[in-house]
């Protein structure tokens, strides 16, 4: 690929991003607020966005520091909310697998809920190893300076609206999280372990640490692997063919068989 096909990827990851970036913006213009009617100085808030980049883990830490928990527990509390980042990796890595280390770490580094929705909407149209990085790349970075100028702004401005978290803008993130699950419901198995984990996480919100959230993915894992595990049973001798019908007319050709120089029109879009 030359460069300007790199920079053409680069710039459709930004732009595919674009929606997520809207509904994220609430949500750190809010976190800059609280940084700013907390404990923590201005600039320790922006440099939490700049090294941590992770939203929830962001607030929940807040929150644990102003009621002076332990640094043994606010790691383990954001530890455990972030886990599901082992998920997003695990999905993509076959994706990623043949890129060099330091593309691996620069994309795992950038990785969110929104980048992993963007990105596995486009890799999961192609072949492991056909995608390069620049795609998921120009989703981390938008995402990214999106939110270190939320987070500038809430910071800055902050202090003049003190109940700006009251006024209910961070809905705006849960839209945001609808839209990322919905699309991605295709199939029985899909619809099944999201059910799963949206029960349990709220029959186990009251569980500390967010050890609920925690059960209710792995719960909802459990239940997508099993069903997959069971669509891609081979079928016994016994089992009736599920393939259509071909009568002997249709194997002709110019009935709608493939001959060695004809190629299905999905093949030939490859």
């Amino acid at each position: 690929m030359t460069a300007s096909s790199h920079l053409t990827e680069f710039t459709a990851g930004a732009r595919d991003t674009i929606p997520m970036m809207v509904g994220a913006a609430p949500f750190g213009v809010i976190f800059g607020t609280l940084v700013a009617s907390g404990p923590l100085h201005l600039w320790q808030g922006q440099l939490m966005s700049l090294a941590v980049f992770a939203g929830s883990a962001q607030f929940i830490a807040l929150g644990l520091i102003a009621s002076h928990a332990g640094f043994a527990v606010i790691l383990a509390t954001t530890l455990v909310v972030n886990l599901r980042h082992l998920l997003y990796s695990a999905t993509l890595a076959p994706y990623v697998s043949h890129l060099p280390m330091h593309w691996r770490a620069a994309l795992g580094a950038l990785l969110t809920d929104e980048v992993f929705a963007v990105s596995w909407g486009r890799y999961r149209h192609h072949p492991p190893g056909v995608i390069g990085p620049y795609h998921c790349f120009g989703s981390g970075v938008a995402m990214y300076l999106n939110w270190q100028l939320w987070t500038a702004l809430g910071l800055m401005f902050g202090a003049s609206f003190p109940r700006l978290q009251s006024l209910g803008l961070d809905f705006a993130m849960v839209a945001t999280f609808i839209a990322i699950v919905v699309p991605q419901l295709v199939a029985v198995r899909y619809v099944a372990a999201a059910a799963t984990a949206g029960a349990l996480a709220w029959y186990w919100q009251a569980w500390p640490y967010k050890l609920g959230l925690l059960g209710a993915v792995v719960a909802g894992v459990v239940v997508g692997v099993v069903l997959s595990t069971r669509s891609r049973e081979p079928r016994g001798p016994d089992a009736p063919d599920e393939s259509p019908a071909v009568s002997s007319s249709d194997k002709t050709p110019g009935h709608g068989a493939s001959t060695p120089h004809q190629r299905h029109p999905v093949e030939a879009s490859r």
